[in-house]
């Protein structure tokens, strides 16, 4: 009658690590942008991170598409040796204002090449570094939808777009995270800021509170399991 409780626990066991096991697993790579973040308005420098994800073809090709509803007007890449960059520029329908007069133009597509014979092997990545600027001011991210061409045929496309509350989509699309400008927040929050010590205080009472009732509580219970086990064992 023992051994059912024990084969019980085991099996509890084994499945908790099961999930910490499944959980653990890493997710397919993915084509993303390095770093995630930048700043709103501001100018930058990422890198398109692309990893090779067959086991027996090459990428030969990346296409990155910069949104035109959130045109940027500054845009250039690094060389990558053994590839070739091509940009693509569209008419605006809105001209972007600078201090060196109107755009009328900018840059909406960005293509690099594989030399012939070239790419990104299988189990490999590369980089793709580009500088832009200045960012929209305007919006909390900016999202790149990319393609990635094998040298079999295959194209992969990223341009899903995450939601809120909703699983990471199979092929998500590159996103820069935009965060404002240091010394933007308005004085609303600092006032509602003064009040937080109170906030935090009674917060923190009521959380030791909790925690002593708590220990309390499994003390009561490991003393009752404690005299429950002795009186087993004398019987």
């Amino acid at each position: 009658m023992r051994s059912i409780p024990a084969r019980r626990l085991v099996t509890t066991a084994a499945l908790a690590a099961g999930t910490v096991l499944a959980a653990a697993v890493p997710a397919f790579a993915h084509v993303t942008v390095q770093p995630g973040t930048a700043t709103q308005g501001g100018y930058t420098a990422v890198a398109f991170r692309v990893p090779d994800e067959s086991d027996t073809a090459s990428t030969t090709k990346l296409e990155v598409d910069l949104p035109a509803d959130q045109p940027i007007a500054s845009v250039a890449t690094q060389p990558v040796p053994g590839w070739t960059a091509a940009l693509e520029k569209s008419q605006l329908s809105t001209p972007i204002k600078t201090d060196d007069g109107s755009i009328t133009q900018a840059v909406t597509k960005i293509t690099w090449t594989a030399d012939a014979g070239g790419g990104i092997a299988p189990g490999q990545f590369q980089e793709f570094k580009v500088s832009l600027g200045p960012l929209p001011a305007s919006t909390d991210k900016v999202v790149f939808k990319a393609l990635q061409t094998y040298s079999d045929g295959n194209v992969v496309r990223w341009i899903d777009e995450a939601k809120p509350g909703q699983p990471e989509p199979q092929h998500p699309a590159p996103t820069l995270t935009l965060t404002p400008k240091a010394g933007t927040a308005s004085a609303a929050p600092a006032a509602q800021n003064s009040a937080a010590p109170a906030t935090a205080g009674s917060t923190d009472d009521t959380a030791r509170a909790l925690g002593v009732a708590g220990l309390v509580v499994g003390l009561a219970g490991t003393a009752l399991g404690v005299a429950g086990l002795r009186r087993k064992n004398a019987s």
